[in-house]
């Protein structure tokens, strides 16, 4: 690439990821799931302690719309409604045995895809190109507002 269209490489590097990912074994168990329940049970594995009110938080999203996402998620069996003991109104968001196992596959596949980009690179080399890219996503943030 010496003196290469960056943008051009950096959208070749993400098609081979996508195709990567595209042929990993998990993909089709995982793709039974949509990408915002994907989301949901990303984040609700990540934070522990959950309420509708954090989805509509997180994911700049209307009450109506997280609760229509909720029940789905419910039907489908992916999440579950807890009451707390602090007040029975209150009801956190629980991931379900099949949500908990599609979280584990997601992260053993992005583990894998991180542990294939970064085979063959130092600490210095990894640190650099995080930096690297930062300073491009601020300079593209810069130019759009």
């Amino acid at each position: 690439m010496q003196n290469g269209n960056i943008g051009i490489e950096l959208r070749y590097l993400n098609n081979l990821i996508r195709r990567y990912v595209d042929n990993k074994l998990h993909k089709k168990y995982i793709d039974s799931v949509t990408g915002t329940n994907g989301w949901i049970i990303g984040y609700i594995a990540d934070h522990g302690d959950v309420y509708q009110k954090d989805l509509e938080t997180e994911f700049g999203i209307t009450r109506s719309t997280a609760s229509k996402v909720v029940s789905l998620m419910v039907q489908k069996g992916l999440i579950e409604h807890r009451s707390v003991p602090q007040d029975a109104r209150l009801k956190k968001l629980v991931l379900t045995d099949k949500a908990l196992e599609l979280s584990k596959l997601m992260n053993q596949d992005h583990e894998a895809v991180e542990t294939t980009l970064k085979k063959g690179f130092t600490e210095e080399e990894l640190s650099n190109l995080h930096s690297y890219i930062e300073r491009m996503k601020q300079n593209i943030l810069e130019q759009t507002g």
